[in-house]
């Protein structure tokens, strides 16, 4: 027998028998719930989505009140020791982490459409100069769409992962792009003979010399900051995407809304948000100061708490180390002094403590990116990347899930009621 939630209507006295499965009950089953026949029946309100499911998802488990993230089931602490990147955008896809024969075959599918398309290049060479790089990246994610017209076949399998092979392939490609193009520099073609991230430096930072060679500790750094931003279950931009996709839009402006998405403050803005507070404390002697302006409601705190997360964030704890690595390569920046006093007195003070702000994956990374002399303003497009495999791993599992249906929110109507037009002269 099905668990059931027992409610009783006190408006009528009727009692419901809703059905219980996976610690969750359908909202279409308050429908039942009336005061009359024509009545439309009961429904929930949830702003934001704040306690509400809009899909079941076999790909991110994420724990906010233990600090938990896995992928597919593997704990993310293991995969950014042990894995790569491609490794992981790959489990994200299929499910499993892939053989070495399986993995040779991906990465080839991969680094085969590293490419743009020389129109393509034209169409990012008419932002003016100043223009942000997010909004290149998004713009141009969208224009893909004109590019791939096979895309739009979405019933079929093998042209969806197409798709997929060439959006995780070329996001590098359009972010360097967008990057060089900010500078006035010549646009890097892919060298396909570097490894995935590793090309992507070499478009990024290749000048004159005839073979650009990463760091490796740089190379590896970036490789574990992309699989720990590669998915994280139904945030904003993940959302976005299964919204527009399904209404069966094709992954390229699907992934374009997501990127937009991502592109406001609130979601992948706000490690540019922590280094202008690292900036503004100037010393490890202000900090004090500073946490007390946060106390007295002045300032706030950023980089710490997060809309899900009410323990450490798993992602935080690898990326603090992460950054110690790479400060032996490109020399200690001084943010992280600031940075590490700041969670010392937070995790200590019962101001912080009790309302369970802890540092995020936020908090680190822009320091991190600052070492390695990457532009504030790119900071969202190095989100943007990695994020792209679990963009795409979350729209194919919402088009061969059966219950996906157009996303079609209700909503409560608090407007007048039926009024007469009133002529314009009688106003």
């Amino acid at each position: 027998m099905p668990d059931t939630l027992t409610v009783i209507d006190n408006r009528t006295t009727k009692q419901y028998e809703l059905e219980i499965s996976s610690g969750s009950i359908r909202a279409s089953d308050l429908r039942q719930i009336k005061l009359s026949e024509d009545d439309f029946g009961l429904m929930s309100y949830d702003p934001a989505f704040s306690n509400t499911a809009s899909c079941t998802s076999a790909i991110t488990y994420l724990d906010g009140e233990k600090g938990i993230l896995r992928y597919r089931g593997y704990p993310i602490e293991q995969l950014a020791e042990r894995s790569t990147f491609l490794e992981v955008a790959y489990l994200l896809l299929y499910g499993e982490l892939p053989t070495k024969v399986q993995l040779t075959s991906w990465t080839h599918n991969i680094m085969h459409h590293t490419m743009l398309h020389e129109n393509a290049k034209k169409f990012m060479e008419g932002f003016h100069y100043d223009a942000h790089p997010m909004g290149m990246f998004v713009s141009t994610i969208g224009a893909l769409s004109t590019f791939y017209r096979d895309a739009k076949n979405l019933q079929d399998r093998e042209t969806r992962m197409l798709q997929a092979f060439r959006l995780i392939a070329k996001t590098p490609t359009v972010a360097s792009y967008a990057y060089r193009n900010s500078l006035g520099l010549p646009y890097v073609y892919p060298d396909n003979t570097l490894s995935y991230i590793g090309n992507f430096l070499n478009m990024m930072y290749r000048m004159a010399e005839p073979k650009y060679q990463p760091d490796p500790i740089l190379e590896r750094a970036l490789d574990v900051l992309f699989i720990l931003h590669a998915d994280h279950e139904q945030n904003c931009s993940t959302n976005a995407m299964r919204n527009i996709g399904s209404s069966n839009a094709d992954p390229y402006v699907s992934c374009a809304g997501a990127a937009a998405a991502l592109y406001g403050p609130l979601h992948g803005g706000a490690n540019e948000s922590v280094l202008r507070m690292l900036n503004e404390i100037e010393s490890i002697n202000k900090v004090p100061d500073y946490v007390k302006r946060v106390k007295k409601g002045e300032m706030r705190l950023m980089g710490f708490g997060h809309r899900v997360y009410k323990n450490y964030d798993p992602r935080a704890k690898i990326i603090k180390e992460t950054a110690h690595q790479v400060f032996e390569t490109t020399g200690k920046n001084p943010l992280i002094d600031i940075a590490l006093e700041l969670e010392r007195i937070a995790l200590e003070d019962d101001y912080f403590v009790d309302r369970k702000l802890y540092p995020n994956v936020d908090f680190y990374s822009g320091i991190i990116y600052e070492a390695m002399e990457f532009p504030t303003d790119i900071f969202t497009v190095l989100f943007a990347i990695p994020r792209t495999a679990g963009w795409i791993a979350q729209w194919l599992e919402m088009i061969e899930d059966e219950d996906t249906r157009i996303a079609r929110p209700r909503q409560i109507y608090t407007g007048a009621e039926e009024r007469d037009f009133v002529p314009l002269e009688e106003r």
